[in-house]
């Protein structure tokens, strides 16, 4: 994501569609996406973007709507700072180790340089627990439920990819504290369906949703649970994420409290984010060789008016569609009255946007008294009494938001297969699919298995009733028994 870089079509530019099929070039079509829909644009900081209101208008609403959630539940927001003191961090070792190679450090404040190295916020672990520490004496205390929404900084060498895989991306980051495993429990069960929910019901996603083996679970928890999405290229990407963190860092940062019994203890901790990652997949899987599809509750303007300004009858088709808007102010309408583009430009410039509702008015239309609405998901065209319009619409975009979400339930299944044996998870992965398979719990068969197979590598496996029966299943590497089943596949 270097400043300037130009797609196969030598234009960073919305004046013109996307020109390459989301089917022969997934990379290049989403690039093209991101930019011509006016979705983000690259800045002078390799790796990092500009988000452009319209994408930051959805994740304001990822963050409304969740933010809503996790009050029901008892979690209240903080901000900690961005910046974070080396010897701070490096207190928990495998989580640093896990970080370090991302890191990126302040050493300096004008031309002087800094008695100690600062981080810039990689997560914010570090940070919080030193507050913890002081806070947390009883357990009257606890539990302790805080939230953040901000920013934070990963210096990846991986090739970055607007949204998908940024060095500085937008997220939420819970950090809750009890005093037993029991509650931590409690939590993460509300807080994956809250997530999972958002997907389903906001984003119009499926997921895969299971534990991370211990090879791949986060750096200094004991157990990670993940939702696994699957992007139209057959490559897997990590979704939200819940991480089960015990006593590791309560020892680490020194979190003890008295129980009610007078005894020190350790406390137990968890953590858990979504971030603006969420907004390239959602984008990713439900746009089309037009651009921009943006699932109706999600989508800031969900119609735009353009009038057919042709023949006599122009000023009173104006004066009808100005009456529209104001009529359908609660779905925040655009309209489109510029008289120097045609109305198949505007169409396509609108297509190409993502609008969801696009209401076209001419003559004809308006001696019947009706418009015609065109659904951007299948482009049906509905003829529409402007009387009926506001008892249509909400059902028409309700339509639209389950027909997205069972397009990508599709393609989910689709892109996901079986496979017993090393040869069959190559001709799966050659076909672009993520594979279930049986493996065992020794992390050297992932190491293997990620090295014959060119990178693919353990996503989660499936819980509870989604996890198939292990019994007699061997792993697909060293033929020992297997311990579960677990999706393998290639990942951003």
């Amino acid at each position: 994501m270097k400043k300037g870089k130009k797609s196969k079509s030598g234009s960073m530019e919305s004046g013109e569609g996307i020109t390459i099929k989301k089917s022969e070039d997934f990379s290049e079509w989403y690039q093209q996406l991101i930019l011509k829909s006016e979705l983000a644009d690259y800045s002078s900081v390799s790796g990092c973007i500009v988000f452009r209101p319209k994408s930051y208008s959805i994740w304001e609403k990822v963050q409304q709507i969740i933010d809503a959630e996790f009050k029901k539940i008892g979690i209240k927001n903080a901000y900690f700072p961005l910046l974070i003191p080396e010897s701070l961090l490096s207190r928990e070792q495998e989580h640093v180790k896990g970080f370090t190679p991302e890191v990126a450090w302040v050493t300096h404040s004008g031309n002087t340089k800094l008695n100690e190295k600062l981080a810039v916020r990689p997560t914010s672990e570090a940070i919080m627990y030193e507050s913890y520490a002081k806070w947390i004496r009883s357990w009257r205390d606890l539990p302790l439920r805080l939230n953040q929404w901000n920013n934070v900084v990963r210096w990846e060498f991986k090739h970055p990819v607007p949204f998908l895989r940024s060095r500085e991306f937008l997220w939420n980051e819970g950090h809750h504290v009890y005093s037993n495993p029991g509650e931590l429990e409690e939590d993460r069960k509300k807080i994956m369906k809250i997530y999972e929910d958002f997907m389903k019901n906001y984003m119009a996603l499926p997921s895969l949703p299971g534990k991370k083996s211990d090879k791949e679970k986060f750096a200094g928890a004991v157990a990670t649970y993940s939702f696994e999405l699957v992007l139209p290229n057959g490559k897997a990407i990590q979704g939200p994420d819940y991480h089960d963190d015990e006593q590791n860092f309560a020892k680490a940062y020194g979190i003890k409290f008295l129980d009610k019994n007078g005894k020190e203890n350790y406390a137990y901790q968890s953590t858990y984010a979504i971030s603006t990652r969420m907004l390239g997949v959602m984008f990713a899987i439900h746009s089309d060789d037009k651009g921009l599809i943006i699932p109706p509750k999600l989508s800031e303007n969900k119609i735009v008016i353009v009038p057919i300004l042709i023949g006599s009858e122009k000023n009173k088709i104006l004066k009808e569609s100005e009456k529209i808007k104001n009529e359908l102010k609660e779905f925040a309408p655009l309209f489109d009255n510029r008289e120097d583009y045609s109305p198949g430009w505007k169409f396509n410039e609108w297509e190409l946007k993502g609008i969801p509702l696009r209401i076209e008015i001419g003559p004809k239309d308006l001696e019947k008294k009706s418009v015609q609405i065109v659904k951007r998901t299948d482009g049906k065209k509905l003829q529409v009494k402007i009387t009926e319009l506001k008892k249509s619409i909400p059902k028409i975009l309700d339509e639209m938001q389950n027909e997205l979400y069972k397009n990508a339930e599709k393609l989910l299944k689709s892109g996901v297969t079986k496979s017993e044996t090393l040869d069959e998870l190559k001709k799966a992965l050659k076909s672009k699919k993520i594979s279930l398979s049986p493996m065992c719990k020794n992390p050297e068969c992932e190491d293997w298995i990620k090295q014959e197979t060119e990178g693919a590598k353990t996503l989660n496996m499936p819980l509870g009733k989604n996890q198939p029966d292990i019994k007699g299943k061997k792993c697909i590497w060293c033929k020992k028994q297997a311990d579960y089943w677990i999706y393998v596949g290639k990942s951003y």
